[in-house]
């Protein structure tokens, strides 16, 4: 009896796991626009200045990927490490350099810029205050049992955005802008640094993944150099962009039911606007009467569609 039970228990719980597997669906490869959508007028200014093109800059990255070979082998090995697809990770890379910043001739100089930030001292703060102080404010007390770095700062970006952005505190104003932007940037806002052009606030969320899958330390808020090498450091960085879009397509399949890994350009936008999550959970309550709406590229992701092909070749 008990063997026969165990067996039914066994075969129950192989139909349930083949149930929820099924329940996932794959989104189709390609482009659901036909054409690009809009380019971000500020991505097109700081084109402009730079006096270059955003084909010139596509090219110039490209290349760059078609003749280091130890970058790419880097970009494999990182891929391998958190089981994904190297494309996912290409795709990323030139759009980031596509439409935000021009990409290094060579991978070597971006060691050197990472290396140049050493010995700088900064923090992350806003108007003298730090934010070690910040978060210690009792309006953050509801994100004092999340234990991990994505549940940690992701609640914080929360209240920030419930109760501080664009408000009064404590006689205190704060803009209405990103979270990010007002404490974790201290030279511009809007700043991202390295092969990754990683946020670092985005990098603290990151921070236990990366150290669980790469080893490397876990970043402290209060050592704001120490998060910006890390993510200047090309081989952090790439531990970085892993961490970031592997959580992309496990979002999309614990809340939305969807497989993303097979669209480099679905993964490549929601590395370039963040808050998979939360983008995933708003497709799910799309779908709950049962329709279909599936995510889509943003202009970003659909050029990385368009030119899947050819960034496919350099892997």
């Amino acid at each position: 009896m008990q063997r026969f039970l165990l067996a039914l228990v066994t075969t129950l719980g192989l139909v349930f796991a083949a149930g929820n597997a099924m329940a996932v669906t794959k989104v189709p490869a390609g482009n659901r626009n036909a054409e690009q959508p809009a380019i971000p007028g500020a991505s097109v200014r700081r084109t402009k200045a730079g006096k270059t093109s955003f084909d010139l800059k596509y090219e110039k990255v490209r290349d760059l990927l078609a003749t280091d070979k130890k970058l790419v082998s880097k970009i494999k090995e990182t891929a391998s490490r958190y089981n994904i697809d190297p494309i996912h990770m290409i795709g990323a890379i030139v759009g980031e350099h596509t439409y935000n910043v021009d990409a290094y001739d060579r991978l070597q100089s971006y060691y050197v810029k990472a290396a140049s930030y050493a010995g700088n001292v900064f923090d992350f703060s806003y108007k003298g205050e730090k934010i070690s102080d910040f978060v210690n404010r009792p309006q953050f007390s509801v994100c004092a049992s999340k234990t991990d770095s994505y549940a940690l700062w992701t609640c914080r970006d929360e209240v920030w955005q419930k109760v501080f952005q664009g408000e009064s505190v404590d006689g205190r104003t704060y803009p209405d802008n990103r979270f990010s932007a007002v404490f974790f940037q201290p030279f511009y806002a809007g700043q991202t640094f390295g092969l990754g052009q990683i946020n670092p606030l985005t990098a603290l969320m990151m921070s236990d993944t990366v150290h669980e899958k790469s080893g490397y330390p876990e970043l402290d808020e209060n050592d704001a150099a120490d998060v910006y090498r890390a993510i200047m450091q090309p081989d952090v960085s790439l531990a970085f962009m892993a961490a970031i879009i592997r959580k992309a397509i496990d979002d999309y399949r614990e809340y939305a039911d969807m497989d993303i890994s097979g669209n480099p350009g679905i993964t490549a936008t929601l590395f370039n606007i963040g808050d998979s999550q939360r983008r995933a959970r708003a497709l799910a309550r799309k779908n709950a009467s049962g329709g279909r709406v599936w995510p889509e590229e943003n202009y970003y992701g659909w050029l990385i569609n368009d030119k899947l092909p050819e960034l496919e070749a350099l892997l």
